[in-house]
């Protein structure tokens, strides 16, 4: 599914934002145009202190997209109080939270895409990290940032892991950001997979695309996880039986997944068969 291909189910609920008051950001040579994408529904808990830690930044070429799955407490009283500095916001049922991120993609107009989600922050110089390594790193496609979670810092990126292991990247919610132009190349988030599709898009863009990325240092944080988002409520049962069905669809070796399916269900048996 390539970004031309998906179209909009249905019109935006409501809509805001500096775009439709015809303000419009744009890139510029030593400063490229950052989007960061913000899914959220009924965050109003996390959701100011999400957006707050944006607006912060060191660095202001940046446009941010709120999509709201319709939500039925104060998270668009929050939004709309921010909206002379949001380019975009829309209310609009979805199919779950990767449709939500494929909506957001189609709207995005920066050399970069981030994703932000509503229970999680950037830390202070997470995009004076981050430029710091686009100009670096110009040829890369992508960049994982470290990011703080409940139990530790997640950080580097080893390619070869994703054969076989999530521990290949640092975080997908506030530590990954994709070139606009790679990101069609591996198209849209698959509706197919509810739990894992993050997995699928990252098998992808690193195994069938063969895009090139890399990962910051432990001590360049870009953001903290926080525990109750949508990965947090998804059981390991779940999580696993579909990470084999992805493995199996994106054609690995079946040999190799069985040997992956053994050793995970014997290590995880008590998790798996709760």
């Amino acid at each position: 599914m390539t970004f031309e291909t998906l179209k909009f189910a249905n019109s935006p609920i409501l809509e805001g934002g500096l775009r439709t008051k015809k303000i419009f950001k744009k890139s510029y040579k030593n400063k490229p145009l950052i989007t960061v994408i913000t899914v959220v529904l009924n965050g109003e808990k996390n959701l100011q202190e999400c957006i707050e830690s944006l607006q912060k930044q060191k660095y202001d070429n940046i446009e941010h997209i709120v999509v709201d799955g319709v939500s039925k407490d104060k998270t668009l009283e929050i939004v709309k109080k921010y909206e002379d500095k949001i380019d975009y916001w829309c209310q609009k049922k979805d199919q779950g939270i990767y449709d939500a991120f494929n909506l957001g993609m189609q709207l995005a107009s920066g050399d970069y895409i981030g994703f932000l989600n509503s229970d999680d922050i950037y830390t202070e110089n997470a995009f004076v990290h981050l430029i710091n390594y686009i100009n670096k790193f110009p040829e890369k496609d992508f960049i994982f940032g470290a990011v703080k979670k409940h139990w530790g810092i997640l950080y580097g990126y080893k390619p070869y892991k994703i054969k076989w292991s999530w521990g290949f990247y640092s975080s997908h919610s506030t530590g990954f950001f994709i070139k606009l132009d790679s990101a069609k190349k591996v198209g849209f988030y698959n509706l197919k997979y509810k739990y894992s599709s993050d997995y699928d898009y990252f098998y992808r863009m690193i195994v069938e695309h063969k895009l090139t990325g890399i990962g910051t240092k432990k001590e360049e944080l870009f953001g903290h996880f926080r525990r109750g988002g949508f990965s947090s409520k998804i059981s390991f049962k779940d999580h696993f039986y579909e990470e084999i069905r992805i493995r199996l669809d994106n054609n690995q070796n079946k040999i190799l997944v069985i040997l992956i399916f053994i050793y995970k269900y014997i290590k995880h048996f008590k998790k798996i068969n709760l």
